[in-house]
């Protein structure tokens, strides 16, 4: 079975880098898997050479790693990574919850409101895809309106990255609930054209998604070293 692109306006390479990219970031492909170029060229009916730069463009946005004499794999974001992003992310989400108090429209205000509910209409999160894609929309809005194109491109740059860690923190209990009222409580303060304290909650915000997931990777990898303790112990 291959996929069949429609899209006639957008090259086809487009296509197949906007389809892997989606699936990476949405978990259809999940971190450390590995990618066998045969079978990718077979699901997307695409020769060889294409796939290769498609793939080259991904290893540039740091989703895959082509590993040598091995081949491409879905890249992991390893704990020391995850908490330089999430520091990048408190920083650069803090100036555009400002910049959005200072230049968002009303009509930016409603749509930040509109897409809040979508969120929250996730129940209780464990429908992945649809949650990141919301909250996608939502943070698409603020960045927008934030009046920073700067600030707006390297939180774009990341944003595959940080879907990813997402994926971690949103899973967990209760974490849908204080979100919704993290984003409410932001929205507000961006209609009161409140440039401090939307700033503060953002920086808020994106400082409890990264405890929630930094402990989640960390259990993990603990879990993984425990495994391979053990496996090195058992009589043979």
């Amino acid at each position: 079975m291959s996929i069949k692109f429609e899209r006639v306006d957008v090259s086809l390479k487009k296509q197949v880098i906007d389809a892997m990219r989606k699936a990476i970031v949405e978990g259809s492909f999940v971190p450390g898997q590995k990618l066998v170029e045969r079978e990718l060229c077979q699901w997307f009916d695409v020769s060889r050479s294409l796939m290769r730069e498609v793939l080259q463009q991904l290893e540039a946005e740091a989703l895959i790693t082509i590993v040598p004499f091995r081949g491409p794999m879905v890249s992991e974001i390893q704990l020391d990574e995850a908490k330089s992003i999430y520091a990048v992310r408190q920083a650069l989400e803090a100036l555009a919850g400002a910049g959005c108090a200072q230049f968002a429209s009303e009509s930016d205000i409603a749509a930040l409101q509109a897409n809040l509910a979508l969120i929250a209409q996730c129940k209780d999160g464990t429908d992945h895809k649809t949650l990141v894609n919301a909250k996608n929309e939502f943070y698409n809005v603020l960045l927008n309106a934030c009046g920073n194109p700067v600030v707006k491109e390297i939180l774009t740059g990341l944003n595959n990255r940080i879907n990813s860690l997402r994926r971690l923190s949103m899973g967990q209990p209760g974490r849908l609930t204080d979100t919704v009222q993290e984003l409410q409580a932001i929205i507000e303060a961006i209609g009161n054209r409140d440039a401090q304290l939307a700033s503060q909650l953002c920086a808020e915000h994106v400082g409890k998604a990264a405890n929630i997931a930094l402990q989640v990777m960390a259990e993990q990898t603990n879990d993984k070293e425990a495994g391979s303790t053990h496996e090195a112990t058992i009589p043979q």
